[in-house]
């Protein structure tokens, strides 16, 4: 007989490839693309909120597509930016004007690329808003655009008894004005939606910034409700959210490997959860914006389904709750799974936050294979049910 009664070791592992792969491109079909309007002249501080915000250098998010004159769009997966640079003042045309054509030309681009917010950024320095900062803030709203007008590099001080951050007096009352703005008795029309003060850093050059939590929840606030779980992916700083978003990506494979393990799996043939669990992996890692694919190779891949498709699990758990019998039913799989997921969380976790190489993943698997107290913990729950 040979070989013939062997299981198909390559097929399997080519399934387990492709489950991940297909998580991976399902996700990223659903969740979609976060696109930000980012405004202001070189040197205000563009890159470095970017970079504090969505953890990628602004020239670095992905291709740098020259629109025209002034604009480039950069863009990866979860993330697009329009970068826009300051107008040439004396120019044939206004600012205003020379900002209008550009977005029409951006409108006549596909839907992935069309922009969700707008952060028009001044440094807290300035003091003052100019005649042309009005008339684009007032093109932006004309286009159907929310406007965020965010004031960069506040020198915030700290106070020693209760650890509260407040900016600096004048830049407190640039603030007030250009929420109330009025030249004299005369009122301006300036349609933003807010005006927050951020700094990506103290003013040592050290430290995460401030401000930057409220600016992250407004833009959140002020994204389509379709855009709002893309913008939840792209940015760094919130990690609640992404647990939010990857819970029920972990419950629902429990579902289905639950539904398959109806009719009882024998220990054996346990590895046929892979691709489901697989599956989950790959759109768990989307949520948490890393790149697994273009880390581990396809064989990796394969070896890492073989190792949590739960069926080394299933013989431990055989051994210790000889209740459970020789064959996964249900309540099984849905306990492996379940611990699989959240292990794979905690994986996602420690790469997102920069605590685990992404490039040595490899090395490191071990470390969060699902551990059998996780699925008897589970399991529990799912008898007590």
């Amino acid at each position: 007989m040979g070989d013939e009664s062997l299981p198909n070791v390559s097929a399997q592992e080519d399934n387990n490839t492709q489950a991940f792969i297909e998580g991976q491109q399902g996700a990223r079909a659903r969740y979609g693309r976060f696109n930000l309007a980012i405004v202001g002249n070189t040197g205000v501080g563009k890159s470095s909120l970017v970079n504090a915000i969505f953890g990628r250098n602004l020239a670095k998010v992905g291709r740098g597509l020259p629109v025209t004159q002034g604009i480039h769009y950069y863009s990866d997966a979860a993330l697009g930016v329009w970068d826009f640079e300051g107008f040439e003042i004396g120019a044939a045309q206004s600012p205003g004007a020379q900002l209008r054509q550009n977005l029409e030309l951006i409108a006549k681009r596909p839907q992935e690329e069309q922009i969700s917010v707008v952060w028009y950024c001044i440094a807290s320095t300035a003091d003052r808003l100019t005649v042309p900062d009005i008339e684009m803030i007032q093109a932006l709203h004309a286009s159907g655009l929310p406007v965020i007008l965010v004031l960069t590099k506040v020198d915030w001080t700290k106070n020693p008894l209760n650890g509260q951050r407040k900016a600096p007096r004048p830049v407190e009352d640039f603030r007030d004005w250009l929420l109330n703005p009025h030249d004299g008795e005369r009122p301006i029309f300036l349609p933003v939606q807010d005006v927050v003060l951020t700094s990506t850093a103290d003013r040592h050059g050290k430290g995460s910034g401030h401000g930057l939590g409220d600016l992250l929840a407004l833009t959140l606030e002020l994204s389509p409700e379709d855009e709002k779980d893309a913008f939840r992916i792209a940015q760094r700083l919130n990690l609640k959210w992404k647990r939010d978003m990857a819970r029920p990506v972990v419950t629902a494979a429990a579902a289905a490997a639950g539904a398959a393990a109806a009719v009882p799996i024998p220990i054996a043939d346990a590895i046929v959860l892979a691709p489901i669990q697989l599956g989950m992996m790959g759109r768990i890692s989307v949520i948490y914006d890393i790149e697994l694919q273009t880390m581990l190779s396809a064989t990796a891949i394969a070896q890492l389904g073989a190792q949590l498709s739960g069926q080394a699990l299933a013989r431990s758990l055989v051994k210790l709750v000889p209740v459970v019998g020789s064959a996964v039913n249900s309540t099984v799989a849905v306990a492996l799974t379940m611990a699989m997921g959240e292990s794979w969380m905690r994986l996602c976790e420690r790469v997102h936050s920069g605590k685990l190489d992404l490039s040595k993943i490899e090395d490191h698997l071990g470390d969060f294979l699902p551990r059998l107290p996780d699925v008897l913990k589970h399991l529990a729950k799912g008898r007590s049910r």
